[in-house]
């Protein structure tokens, strides 16, 4: 009994001994680690920009495969969040600031312990190097749990070691498997599209395309409204010199809708044209160069651009079915054909870069009546 006594002491002993010094550690935290991507500063942002795909980088995910995500409307840009559950605990991330291909402001909470996160993006020899800055405080279970990950410091550096060196891995595979293929010339359906209308920076519009269709797909649920096919950005202008495009982000339905005024959303018909098409399999970044693959295709084979036709890029496969890049299908439709002449305006040809591509002229198609519909909706 004796001897049990002591060995219950020591226990006890080594147990408040280890107390205070888990107490007597330091209550907060400050890392940062960087690595190089081997990819274009504007690429790595976008990627690392949009939450649904952290849970393919994160080397959270390799120490808890059963770790489940839940990802807010919005996951680009400020506001974005997304929150996660694993056997360690749980917790969420939001983005509480952002500036375009330069920097990201995170608010992390992890089991009731708060922290901030920063990650810069600069050009660098060999592509972007990202550097991940992260401080905050911790509980004291999470005190404990770190001494025996060899201190609060090496434990979150690992993880950001860990994560960055995944991140570099799955860009170099995502963003760089791709192909482009030139279909030749094809008749393109028309039919009555809804649609929102955009005026932008060149660099941003993959971006605000991101963000208002999850917003306008809803609109669709919500009101009952049935999609018939992929949706699709509608170019107005794009004009490289001054680094503005307008163009309309549209749904293709069965029937027109009558919008209330003032609204967001208005509807459009699309006539069917003849137009070359040309498939982009991979991330949209290569856009510019399936675009320059179209239109010297035109020039090669001596095709006539219609340049009062539309112009228009189908996300046939999009991130919003398809997290992996390399599995996303964007179709390209150049009008080609002969055209009433008309006054002519300048607006460049689409194209994801603003100083590599001389513009085009295009004469605008005067506007039609509206036509006649059996089943006209009108949404408030």
């Amino acid at each position: 009994m004796r001897i049990l006594k002591y060995i219950l002491l020591l226990l006890l002993l080594a147990i408040i001994g280890l107390t205070v010094y888990v107490a007597t550690q330091p209550g907060e935290f400050e890392t940062e680690r960087s690595r190089v991507i081997k990819a274009q500063k504007s690429v790595v942002f976008s990627y690392v920009n949009d939450y649904k795909n952290w849970e393919d980088f994160g080397a959270w995910k390799d120490d808890d495969p059963n770790m489940q995500f839940t990802y807010s409307d919005t996951t680009i840009g400020k506001g974005a969040s997304y929150s996660w559950k694993g056997s360690s605990g749980e917790g969420k991330t939001e983005t509480i600031f952002e500036k375009e291909n330069d920097s990201i402001a995170q608010k992390v909470i992890f089991s009731g312990n708060e922290g901030k996160a920063y990650l810069t993006f600069k050009d660098t020899v060999g592509g972007t190097k990202v550097t991940w800055h992260s401080k905050g405080k911790l509980s004291f279970m999470a005190k404990a749990y770190a001494v025996l990950k060899g201190g609060s410091a090496k434990m979150v550096g690992d993880m950001q070691e860990r994560t960055l060196a995944k991140l570099d891995k799955v860009i170099s595979y995502e963003i760089n498997t791709y192909s482009i293929k030139v279909d030749g010339v094809v008749q393109k359906t028309g039919g009555y599209y809804f649609q929102q209308k955009i005026t932008c920076k060149i660099p941003e519009v993959q971006k605000n395309v991101s963000l208002v269709l999850p917003s306008m797909l809803r609109f669709f649920k919500e009101n009952n409204i049935t999609l018939t096919g992929s949706p699709f950005v509608l170019y107005d202008t794009y004009d490289v010199a001054n680094n503005k495009a307008s163009f309309s982000v549209c749904l293709p339905m069965r029937d027109e809708i009558f919008t209330a005024e003032g609204s967001d959303y208005t509807s459009g018909k699309l006539e069917p044209f003849q137009a070359l098409k040309t498939t982009l399999n991979g991330d949209y970044s290569h856009s510019k160069e399936a675009w320059d693959n179209a239109f010297a295709h035109i020039k090669k084979n001596n095709l006539t651009e219609n340049k009062s036709g539309s112009y228009i890029e189908v996300y046939s496969v999009s991130t919003s079915q398809v997290k992996n890049p390399s599995k996303w299908v964007t179709e390209i439709y150049v009008p080609v054909g002969s055209s009433a002449p008309a006054e002519a305006t300048t607006v460049p040809a689409p194209t994801n870069e603003a100083a590599t591509t001389s513009p085009v002229t295009k004469t605008p198609a005067q506007p039609a009546a509206k036509p006649a519909v059996r089943e006209a909706k009108v949404i408030e």
